[in-house]
C-alpha cells in the first residue's frame, strides 16, 4: 500500500477523462493542480462538491491552478451525471473527471480506505506545485462534503510562502499580516521586510509581501 506524504512526488498516470485522455504530470504543464476524489457519481454530496468547484473555476484559473476529479466510475456515468450536477447546482463540470472504474488512480493514491468501504473512494484532496511535489493532502469522510473556500486559502497560503520567506498564522486569509519564517535573521528581516513586528523573538508579523 503506497502512502502518500508532503514533499512526495504526486505519482504520475494516464487516465481516461471527460475531456479525453490525460497524462498527469504533462496535463499540470508548469501550473499547480488540485486532484480530489469523490466516492461514487449519482450521490448527494458529490453532487453539491462537484458544482461548487465548477463555480470556483475562475478562482482556480487566476491561481494557475488546474482541478480534475475522480471517482471510481464509468465516462459514461460522469457525463450522465453532468447533466443532473448542472440542474440542481447551476453549473455543469467544466474540469475534466477521471474515470477510475479499474481504481488504478485510486489505488496509487491510496483512495480507498478499506475499512470506511473497500469499493468507494474517500474525499481525498492532493495539491501539487509546479515541481510535481506534493503540497497538501487531506482526507475526509464520505459523509462530510469539502469546503473548497479552504483550498483556495491554502493554495494562496503555499504559493505566497514559496515566493517569500514567510509562513502564514492560523486564519490567515489573503492580504493579511504574515509571519517571518525562524530562518531569517532580524537583519535580513530588516532588509526585507523593514517595519516587521515583534511580539516575541519567535514571533514576527509583517505586510503580506508583494509581487
Amino acid at each position: 500500500m503506497t502512502t502518500i506524504r508532503i514533499g512526495d512526488e504526486a505519482p504520475d498516470f494516464t487516465a481516461e477523462t471527460t475531456e479525453g485522455k490525460i497524462s498527469f504530470h504533462e496535463w499540470l504543464g508548469n501550473g499547480w493542480g488540485v486532484l480530489f476524489s469523490h466516492p461514487r457519481d449519482f450521490t448527494p454530496v458529490c453532487t453539491t462538491e462537484l458544482g461548487r468547484v465548477a463555480k470556483l473555476k475562475p478562482e482556480f484559473d487566476k491561481r494557475n491552478t488546474k482541478v480534475v476529479a475522480l471517482s471510481v466510475d464509468a465516462i459514461k456515468d460522469h457525463k450522465t451525471w453532468a447533466s443532473d450536477i448542472e440542474e440542481t447546482q447551476g453549473t455543469a463540470p467544466n474540469f475534466p473527471l477521471i474515470a477510475d472504474d479499474d481504481k488504478k488512480v485510486a489505488d496509487l493514491y491510496d483512495m480507498i480506505h478499506p475499512n470506511a468501504s473497500d469499493t468507494q473512494t474517500v474525499r481525498s484532496v492532493f495539491i501539487v506545485g509546479p515541481d510535481k511535489k506534493i503540497k497538501l493532502n487531506l482526507t475526509y469522510p464520505a459523509s462530510t462534503g469539502r469546503n473548497f473556500d479552504e483550498i483556495l486559502r491554502v493554495i494562496d497560503s503555499l504559493q505566497l510562502t514559496a515566493k517569500h520567506k514567510v509562513a502564514t498564522p492560523s486564519d490567515w486569509k489573503q492580504g493579511e499580516d504574515v509571519i517571518i519564517t525562524a530562518a531569517v535573521s532580524n537583519e535580513e528581516a530588516e532588509e526585507r521586510f523593514p517595519g516587521f513586528k515583534t511580539v516575541k523573538p519567535y514571533l514576527r508579523y509583517t505586510p503580506q509581501p508583494t509581487g
